[in-house]
């Protein structure tokens, strides 16, 4: 085969499966994403404004200043979000990091995927030295029947040899308070069942604040739309509100938003900065 047809399949090969892209400059954006491999720039990263949640002040109090002592060098904790789908644990760790960045403060984000935990030790190298703080945002994370991968974690926070540097924290959101879930089969262990419980709670006990987020009232619900519609300057009738949350089965800050942009759309409108609560 001449050396022009080989470099003709080298092109075409290229163009099928293009080099990947060069990873981001950890000290330039204001979030990342880590898929296990390079930092990739966030795309679209604009959380909704901290004081737009609504029925969470003690969880926004507790995360922003937590946040605010990263940021400042000062000592901080792991964060463990926990309770309710919807009730806004995702946004308020984004929010509040967002709210920190417009004070001038140097600190980002990086939303770590749940399968790439593995590498959260490649990780914490590539950050180490970047005079920036940053929180290691897991989402939604559970370990249904991999115990193994609890305790890898459970290392990284606290005493492995490879536990998180100063300059970083861990935000992980979960919709069970213990993060691994328990069974009654723990009870009829004949073994030591106290020793199996306690394996499965040592993980959540690692995270030095734990906040937990439960199901709106009513009027948290309609505090919520009441909050988003007079932002995004929408009218609303708190029956059909109410209505909008019992089709649904329940009401939290996803429903709420879910409701906004069912207003947004009959008025004909875009939400520019439209946002998933969770």
């Amino acid at each position: 085969m001449t050396e022009d047809a080989l470099s003709r399949i080298a092109d075409a090969l290229d163009r099928i499966a293009p080099p990947p892209s060069a990873p981001a400059d950890p000290r330039a954006h204001p979030a990342y994403v880590w898929h296990g491999a390079a930092l990739h720039p966030a795309q679209h990263f604009a959380p909704l404004p901290l004081d737009l949640l609504t029925g969470i002040d003690a969880q926004k109090g507790a995360v922003l200043e937590n946040s605010r002592r990263l940021a400042q060098g000062a000592a901080a904790h792991d964060i463990l979000l926990w309770g309710a789908r919807g009730s806004g644990k995702s946004m308020l760790a984004k929010s509040a990091l967002a709210a920190l960045q417009a004070d001038g403060e140097n600190i980002a984000l990086v939303e770590v995927a749940t399968d790439a935990l593995d590498t959260l030790p490649d990780l914490f190298a590539l950050l180490a030295p970047v005079p920036r703080a940053f929180i290691l945002f897991i989402d939604d994370i559970g370990f249904d029947g991999d115990a193994a991968a609890a305790r890898a974690l459970r290392s990284l926070l606290e005493g492995g040899a490879e536990a998180r540097p100063a300059n970083m924290r861990l935000y992980v959101t979960s919709n069970r308070r213990h993060i691994v879930p328990r069974s009654m089969a723990e009870q009829d262990d004949p073994v030591n069942p106290r020793d199996a419980r306690d394996d499965s709670l040592a993980l959540s006990d690692r995270f030095g604040l734990s906040l937990g987020f439960h199901a709106a009232s009513q009027t948290d619900y309609l505090a919520m739309i009441e909050a988003y519609a007079a932002h995004f300057d929408l009218e609303y009738d708190a029956a059909d509100a109410i209505g909008w949350a019992t089709r649904r089965g329940s009401r939290s800050g996803r429903v709420a938003w879910q409701y906004i942009v069912e207003l947004a759309g009959r008025a004909g409108r875009s939400l520019t900065d439209a946002k998933n609560i969770d």
